[in-house]
């Protein structure tokens, strides 16, 4: 499956993207520990973590939000992480 980052967590990632693969069954949430598993970088000055802009970031499981984290992935999914935006 692959991982999509925008904004602040582009940064707090250091990649735009990346891919995972992971067992059958895996859900959301297993993909999110996945994602933190990963050595990184320190993010760039002003960044926060990548841990606290995953609890508080929206996804997008295939273009379309999903809340559930225990919503099981296919090996072919996206999921775009959405930090919260500033403005309006």
């Amino acid at each position: 499956m692959l991982v999509r980052y925008f904004a602040a967590a582009r940064a707090a990632a250091g990649f735009e993207e990346e891919e995972f693969h992971l067992p059958q069954g895996a859900t959301v949430a297993d993909l999110l520990e996945a994602v933190l598993a990963v050595d990184r970088p320190e993010p760039p000055a002003g960044t926060p973590p990548l841990s606290r802009l995953l609890s508080r970031s929206s996804f997008l499981l295939n273009e379309v939000a999903v809340r559930d984290q225990a919503a099981v992935l296919g090996p072919d999914d996206v999921v775009d992480v959405l930090p919260p935006f500033a403005g309006g």
